[in-house]
């Protein structure tokens, strides 16, 4: 039994050694000890609410880039409208000129071709008229080669000129 029950004497010498260790260390190390533990409470606590403020901000960050974010698309939205008006505009504005171009060069082509007609028509009327005076010339060469004919014409042209 005597490995499992320890004599008194061991037990008092123990409990002597347990409470002079035991005074030593409240009297030396109890209040580092305790320092050190409020100090590392402390400090995680600190810890603590720094996270939590870093969260909050974090949280305010991101909702912030949300609505910045969004005003951006909004921005970018509206841009790309008044982008698309402005060009269905200019190619609205384009087509209109091109048709009143086009509609400019008929008319002058129209009036071209019409003047370019007059002109050719006056030189039909000319042509026509030089060839006529030809044939004339050459037919009354022709006819009046002879006094008797000659004779004849001036007579018949006095006669109508007295009835006159």
């Amino acid at each position: 039994m005597d490995l499992i029950l320890p004599s008194s004497g061991l037990i008092i010498w123990q409990l002597i050694g347990f409470l002079a260790l035991l005074f030593l260390l409240m009297k030396f190390a109890w209040k580092p000890i305790l320092a050190a533990l409020d100090e590392r409470e402390k400090s995680i606590e600190d810890a603590l609410k720094s996270a939590e403020i870093a969260r909050n901000e974090m949280a305010n960050l991101k909702a912030e880039n949300e609505k910045i974010l969004h005003e951006a698309k909004i921005e970018r939205d509206a841009m790309l409208l008044k982008a698309s008006d402005t060009a269905k505009q200019l190619i609205e504005e384009a087509r209109e000129k091109a048709v009143e171009e086009g509609a400019k060069m008929i008319e002058n082509a129209k009036a071209a071709i019409e003047t370019e007609k007059k002109a050719a028509l006056e030189e039909v009327k000319v042509q026509v008229s030089v060839l006529s005076l030809e044939i004339a010339e050459k037919l009354l060469k022709k006819n009046f080669s002879e006094d008797a004919a000659q004779k004849a014409l001036v007579e018949e042209l006095v006669k109508e000129l007295k009835l006159n």
